[in-house]
């Protein structure tokens, strides 16, 4: 289980789903006419979803503005991109601290896709962070220079030529998006985690409350709309954020990530699982649960209050 070979991943992007990505498809019916992911990120699913060819139709958004410039720039103008992230890459050369200290000036002045692109290929953990004042403001992973120019025009122009024509690309709250959901959609949710959402997040101006979401979500059962949601997890025995209410009659598993960094650094082996959830609409489109989610751990119940 995890990452489908062949499928392109232009950028990394922290809390991607690219290593659970066999299990999520695996959740995707047959003949599905529009995947839509409101929290699109790095497009991990619908990549994957699109390489498969298990989808006609796709929609992607997320709040964060540059995130989805990005993404556009990567859809309509891939050689373009590619040939100014070449640019970048080559002029780092034996000044990289210094050379990424000017780009992330230059993408807190103009936010351009390709000065963004490049932090993202460099900088610590792939994380999106932005200060008070609006900057980017995360560091470079000094280990590393970002992805090779070759290697990274080849994921964008096969990430181009999987989508393009076949999305629609928005930047607005994912209350809008799933307002605008059909029964014919399958929607694909991976919010920020919880312990994300409590602070200050310059991505996401509205924030993405729990009592929001799970009203949002009950507002899909009521329109027959079925949806999948990864959704926070535990690492060992820690419980991560709340677990979604059992009204909303979801069916949750257990998805193994594998074992915790930061678990493996105290010398401990506790083992990193996300929640994945599962409509009723969906399962009964499915028909089954996947063979993939009953094979490796026990269902996990983790459900909340009423």
């Amino acid at each position: 289980m995890g990452a489908v070979r062949g499928v392109p991943q232009p950028f990394p992007y922290q809390g991607s789903k690219r290593q659970l990505a066999t299990q999520i498809v695996a959740c995707i019916p047959a003949n599905t006419q529009r995947l839509v992911e409101p929290f699109a990120g790095s497009a991990a699913i619908s990549l994957t979803v699109a390489h498969g060819g298990l989808a006609d139709r796709f929609l992607l958004n997320d709040a964060h503005d540059p995130l989805m410039k990005l993404w556009r720039k990567i859809v309509d103008e891939p050689e373009d991109l590619a040939k100014q992230y070449e640019a970048l890459w080559l002029a780092q050369c034996g000044k990289e601290r210094e050379y990424y200290d000017w780009a992330r000036e230059r993408f807190n002045e103009s936010h351009e896709p390709h000065f963004f692109l490049y932090l993202l290929a460099r900088c610590v953990k792939a994380a999106v962070r932005y200060n008070r004042s609006g900057q980017f403001n995360n560091s470079p992973d000094n280990r590393r220079r970002g992805m090779r120019p070759a290697t990274m025009r080849q994921n964008i122009m096969c990430a181009s030529t999987l989508l393009h024509g076949r999305v629609r690309l928005t930047c607005e709250d994912y209350r809008e998006t799933l307002a605008n959901a059909t029964p014919e959609d399958v929607v694909y949710m991976d919010p920020p985690y919880q312990g994300v959402c409590g602070r200050k997040d310059h991505r996401y101006c509205n924030g993405v409350t729990f009592e929001a979401f799970v009203h949002a979500l009950n507002e899909l059962n009521r329109s027959s709309v079925p949806f999948i949601v990864s959704y926070d997890g535990r690492t060992g025995k820690k419980a991560h954020g709340r677990p979604l209410p059992k009204r909303l009659r979801l069916e949750c598993f257990e998805v193994h990530v594998g074992r915790s960094t930061q678990a493996t650094l105290l010398g401990r082996a506790d083992a990193t699982v996300e929640s994945l959830y599962l409509s009723p609409v969906l399962l009964a489109r499915l028909g089954a649960v996947p063979d993939c989610l009953l094979q490796d751990e026990p269902q996990l119940t983790l459900f909340g209050d009423s």
